[in-house]
């Protein structure tokens, strides 16, 4: 499933290939028929990511929701003509020199203003929206101390933080010293700060990138970030029994929250963050 850089750099890519144009909308599936119907020939005016969900505002006051899930994708189409679309694309837009396909959502529906505050009202604060950074890190801070269960599973918890997912919550932790096994409510405010503070970095960092790159380059010896081969660009995640990068103990893999887990035992000793 997508994490919450990848949302918040489609409604970036969107936003300037679409927001401000009158957008031709069909769907090609047939699932979404009557509200590619109702939306099309509209002026699409903002394009709002949350987490992992997205949110468009159309002119007229209709709100478009939708969030990938597990299979999902959309496909941008700039300049050259687009190819006919599958099968299985739920909605096409098509602005003046852009074409936008959406397949395979979760969720694709239309929606009205209080359905979105109900849906924003489950999610926790998003480290990438706009808002008070000093607000957000209160209310994440304030779900965490509601939360026994490990710290580990709390941040794929969508409503203690919004767009973290299995890649994010093991570097995060892994960068800074947390183990994943403490739970999140003996978290000290200084271990939370950090934790926030490393995953908005992180996700900032991806969002720009387009891809999820957390290793410092003198821990795998590389002078640019380009020159990082697939295999170098994380600490922990995925490397099972793989030297760590920093202290070079096995990476160390168990189950947390339905979801493979991965972390360094010496950099993350028994407690740390308490």
């Amino acid at each position: 499933m997508p994490e919450g850089h990848t949302i918040h750099r489609h409604a970036r890519k969107q936003t300037e290939a679409l927001v401000g144009q009158a957008v031709r909308t069909t769907s090609p599936q047939g699932r979404f028929a009557e509200g590619a119907r109702r939306l099309d020939g509209r002026v699409l005016q903002a394009i709002d990511p949350h987490g992992k969900h997205l949110f468009y505002r159309w002119e007229g006051g209709d709100i478009l929701h939708v969030h990938l899930g597990l299979f999902g994708k959309y496909k941008l189409f700039r300049t050259d003509p687009p190819p006919p679309p599958t099968e299985n694309t739920r909605l096409a837009m098509h602005g003046d020199d852009a074409t936008i396909y959406l397949a395979g959502p979760t969720i694709c529906e239309l929606i009205d203003p209080s359905e979105e505050d109900d849906i924003r009202s489950r999610l926790g604060p998003d480290p990438l929206a706009n808002g008070s950074r000093s607000k957000k890190f209160a209310a994440f801070q304030a779900n965490l101390a509601r939360r026994r269960s490990p710290i580990g599973a709390a941040l794929l918890d969508q409503k203690v933080i919004a767009g973290i997912g299995n890649v994010y919550r093991a570097e995060a932790l892994f960068r800074t010293g947390i183990d994943p096994h403490l739970p999140a409510n003996r978290l000290t405010p200084d271990a939370a700060e950090r934790l926030f503070a490393e995953s908005s970095r992180l996700l900032k960092q991806g969002e720009k990138a387009g891809r999820i790159i957390t290793v410092d380059l003198h821990d795998v010896g590389a002078r640019r970030r380009s020159d990082l081969r697939r295999g170098e660009r994380l600490y922990a995640y995925g490397r099972t029994g793989e030297p760590c990068r920093r202290c070079r103990t096995p990476i160390s893999t168990g189950e947390m929250a339905n979801r493979t887990m991965w972390w360094c035992s010496s950099c993350q000793p028994e407690g740390a963050g308490a």
